[in-house]
């Protein structure tokens, strides 16, 4: 056996960024360093590959140190006998918590509990309500009733070990509803008197919720997530005031809840850039500074529901930035939520996501991790920046209530939204298993019920109008492309030019990309005899081809397969590559379209979706 090495670690100079920029600057070979090596946000802020280190930054304080975070599942089945087993179940697998998802929440999608006495007595029954966390969620302006029932339902206990977070958002309501049955002011009045008597009853947990899910699900930066929940939070800090409740007092009955996505360096920036919001809020309010009680939950807009094991992998990569980056609380979404209602499997692999990464990989052993790295300073730092710019332009336009009566604020959201999409469509944002690696013919998880279509709007009515928040998948449109080929299981040939070496390296990117809208794409060893490949075009099926070839063979062969296939009763045929000077006659010869890297994929499938008479279904 050899003998152990004895390296002498302090003997290694330590390497400065300069020494890095050294290194970089022989890689770019002239190359501007900010094209190459600075990456642009959503929110339009540049993030640097070399962040300076920040050896004297302190840990963003949040919950205590060594303190894991709450692992609160979700209870949204609409039988109450089959809500409270699940119930149970949560809390004695693990679980330090619950939200009830009624029916009337943003984010109850189709499902939900009933907001009727007798079925909430059945679904909390065998509840001890002092040793597990209880948030409420509800939407509709029926918060204040469902406050005031739990309250009675539990006014025996002591009202000081009670952890019930009643989540009253009456500007999220309006929000998701577009309507309120009263003006802001009285809303605001009403949600002031509310609190004030659940506070005098004892109850001091936080009881109203500043909510960035209903943002992000309608297509929100990071950023806008962020300054939307913090002028929220300040118009429910300012109706609390106005109640007659001590400003300090006020604010720690206010919580967030925010979105853990699939982007981890920016999930974990964001509670700690929220905290430093928050800061400097109370500190203009004069107050001294204290953490927000703040939960996360895994984002409903990263869900797929084809290939949906994948979504095992996000909600564990969002659960993991989520704790890292300081929630108090966090929720994982089962994988089959965009399938329908989640099963005990999904609902067990949701809840153990987060008991593995707390009682087997410690994460939440060290405070605050990402203090003093680089890369997670300055996401954290220009995140707030812009953040605050965003919400004090919402303050100068009257608050969160006006950007959203006036329009402004849906305006923005749209226009990230539709860039959001144009990546997503063009596959520079890839979703694996939906847009990238498709799997046709798998074989979906249960669920105990299917997702239930949208209600079509209904016209808002009411003393406070707004445009609807509504939300959408990023994987929607793709999902909606499978669908409509699902009952056609249509087919495209691809004309496969020369040896393999040829056109396989075209082929492998056109296979994936027919069937990540549903059409497959079964291959073959390649053609050099046109009339053989128009007879095996006819003995396929299929009603469109592919031209998948070299350059050299494009330009050799192109227009006459073309022109084959065409008369062979092609009823589209596209080539995988880029035109160049022989467009004009590939027009000539029938070619319809061209399959490219970086094109709007969506537009593309549609058009040959539209070639094979397959119809549509347009959501509502």
């Amino acid at each position: 056996m050899h003998p152990p090495l004895d390296l002498d670690l302090a003997g290694f100079p330590p390497a400065t960024r300069a020494d890095w920029l050294a290194l970089v600057e022989g890689v770019l070979k002239g190359a501007p360093y900010d094209r190459r090596m600075v990456t642009r946000t959503a929110d339009g802020y540049g993030l640097d590959a070399l962040p300076e280190r920040r050896p004297n930054a302190a840990p963003i304080a949040g919950r205590p140190a060594g303190a894991p975070w709450k692992v609160i599942a979700r209870i949204d089945h609409d039988a109450p006998a089959t809500a409270n087993a699940q119930m149970l179940e949560d809390l004695t697998g693990g679980a330090d918590g619950v939200s009830l998802v009624f029916a009337s929440a943003p984010s109850a999608g189709g499902f939900g509990l009933p907001a009727r006495h007798e079925e909430l007595v059945a679904t909390l029954d065998g509840l001890m309500a002092d040793m597990a966390t209880l948030r409420v969620e509800v939407g509709g302006f029926q918060g204040r009733d469902i406050a005031l029932a739990l309250a009675r339902l539990f006014e025996k206990a002591d009202p000081a070990e009670l952890d019930l977070r009643f989540g009253l958002d009456p500007i999220g309501d309006f929000a998701a509803l577009g309507a309120a049955p009263i003006e802001w002011e009285a809303l605001s009045a009403r949600l002031g008197q509310t609190v004030t008597a659940l506070y005098r009853r004892g109850l001091n947990a936080p009881m109203v919720r500043a909510d960035g899910r209903l943002h992000h699900g309608a297509g929100a930066t990071d950023a806008q997530e962020l300054a939307a929940v913090l002028a929220t939070a300040l118009a429910y800090l300012k109706a609390l005031e106005a109640a007659g409740l001590p400003l300090d007092e006020a604010a720690r009955l206010i919580e967030v809840t925010l979105t853990a996505d699939v982007d981890q360096f920016g999930t974990q920036a964001k509670p700690r850039a929220f905290r430093l919001l928050w800061q400097t809020v109370l500190e203009g309010c004069g107050l001294a500074s204290s953490p927000v009680a703040l939960h996360m939950e895994t984002a409903w807009r990263s869900l797929t529901r084809h290939d949906a094991h994948v979504n095992l992998l996000r909600g564990t990569l969002a659960a993991f930035a989520a704790g890292v980056g300081g929630a108090d609380s966090v929720s994982v979404l089962p994988f089959t939520q965009a399938l329908g209602l989640a099963d005990a499997e999904a609902r067990r692999l949701a809840r153990n996501t987060q008991i593995i990464l707390i009682e087997e990989s410690n994460l939440h052993r060290v405070a605050d991790p990402g203090a003093g790295a680089g890369a997670i300073e300055e996401r954290t730092e220009k995140l707030a920046a812009t953040a605050w710019e965003l919400f004090r332009q919402i303050e100068r336009e009257g608050g969160m209530v006006e950007a959203l009566a006036s329009g402004a604020w849906q305006a923005r959201l749209k226009a990230a939204r539709m860039t959001r999409a144009k990546d997503v469509a063009t596959r520079r944002q890839p979703l694996t298993g939906t847009s990238e690696f498709p799997l046709l013919g798998e074989t979906a998880p249960s669920v105990l019920a299917p997702a239930r279509r949208r209600a079509a709007p209904t016209p808002a009515e009411g003393a406070l109008l707004c445009e609807p928040l509504v939300g959408e998948r990023l994987a929607e449109p793709f999902e909606r492309l499978r669908e409509a080929a699902a009952a056609a299981r249509p087919c495209v040939f691809l004309a496969n030019l020369g040896t393999p070496a040829d056109f396989t390296p075209r082929a492998s990117f056109t296979r994936a990309a027919f069937e990540a809208g549903g059409i497959t794409a079964p291959g073959n060893d390649g053609f050099t005899d046109m009339a053989a490949l128009a007879d095996a075009f006819r003995a396929s099926g299929a009603r469109i081809a592919c031209l998948c070839g070299s350059d050299a063979a494009y330009a050799a062969a192109a227009v006459e397969t073309a022109s084959a296939l065409k008369a062979a009763g092609a009823v589209g045929v596209y080539l995988a590559g880029t035109p160049g000077e022989d467009a004009p006659a590939h027009r000539a010869a029938g070619i319809d379209g061209y399959l490219t890297a970086g094109m709007d994929l969506v537009a593309f499938l549609d058009d040959a979706q539209a070639r094979l008479g397959i119809a549509r279904r347009v959501e509502p």
